[in-house]
């Protein structure tokens, strides 16, 4: 005769294990039921990691193939806070300010070279509805206030097809910036620079983006102040960087690195006084530029040999 006691803990047991085996099947079959695909590759979708494109607001993916976002973020992702793929650019979102953190491109001749099948004047400023109402920028907000809508990938960048440079009019994609003397005039020659740095280079990689500078006020203090525009306070940044790779057909690679105020500047003040050793802007930016290659890797900084 076996005791009741055990014959109680032989029929908990046999429980147990089904209940792992169950489970264990169920689990899979959620992981199976869980899984989202981007490029034709399955992903788990993990709560809070939403996917967009082929990046991950939190994390990159990125294939071993040769994608677009593979190419353009070869060195590097200077920072993982909403990041957003585009069929020729990558920027990361800044909610709070309503302007990017960063935007990054890759550059060829043929990424600038003239395409009567592209027309800019076809292309509207355009609200991304991708984000939330709360954090949109407007064009409402732009509306009489004096700043330019002003491109952080410059559309002359974007020549290979109409919807590439129809994106680059995302509100997403833009920040306000001083019209005449700056966006249209210092800002715009810098642009022209780095599209000429790819009759030097094979491939050319920029990185742009805002910054909010302190300044030193009668107090003595040191204080960052900038203005809002708009209805949504549309951040407009102190300063703006460009942070710009040359990739030589043999490897070389060279860096140039600069920051512009967010004013008039005349036309006579060469690009060259506006140089800065890159770490200046990753301090001020909190971000960390193209860090997938040493320094020490880099032939010339600035066209200072290292």
């Amino acid at each position: 005769m076996v005791p009741k006691r055990v014959v109680r803990i032989v029929q908990l047991g046999i429980v147990g294990v089904t209940g792992y085996y169950v489970g264990l099947n169920k689990n899979k079959i959620g992981l199976l039921n869980n899984l989202v695909e981007v490029d034709g590759k399955k992903i788990r979708n993990m709560p809070g990691l939403p996917i967009f494109g082929t990046v991950s607001a939190a994390t990159p993916y990125i294939e071993t193939g040769s994608t677009r976002v593979s190419q353009i973020m070869k060195y590097g992702f200077p920072g993982l806070d909403n990041v957003r793929s585009f069929d020729d650019f990558v920027l990361s979102y800044d909610r709070r300010n309503r302007v990017p953190h960063w935007v990054f491109e890759h550059l060829t001749k043929a990424h600038i070279e003239k395409n009567d099948q592209v027309d800019r004047s076809k292309c509207d400023f355009t609200p991304d509805e991708s984000i939330h109402p709360f954090f949109r920028s407007q064009n409402s907000d732009y509306k009489g206030s004096g700043f330019d809508r002003g491109h952080m990938a410059a559309a002359g960048n974007h020549r290979l097809a109409q919807k590439h440079v129809e994106q680059t009019f995302y509100l997403t994609n833009m920040a306000p910036q001083v019209g005449e003397g700056f966006n249209r005039h210092s800002w715009n020659r810098l642009e022209k620079h780095v599209r000429k740095l790819t009759k030097v280079y094979v491939n050319v990689y920029c990185c742009t983006g805002p910054l909010y500078l302190p300044r030193k006020e009668s107090d003595g203090k040191l204080y960052v102040r900038y203005q809002v525009i708009g209805a949504n306070t549309v951040a407009v940044p102190t300063h703006f960087y460009k942070v710009v790779v040359g990739e030589a057909s043999d490897g070389t690679l060279e860096m140039e690195a600069y920051v512009m105020p967010n004013q008039k500047i005349s036309d006579e003040t060469p690009l060259s006084s506006f140089m800065v050793p890159p770490e200046t802007i990753e301090r001020a930016a909190g971000l960390l530029f193209f860090d997938k290659i040493h320094r020490t890797k880099l032939n010339k900084i600035n066209g200072r040999k290292i």
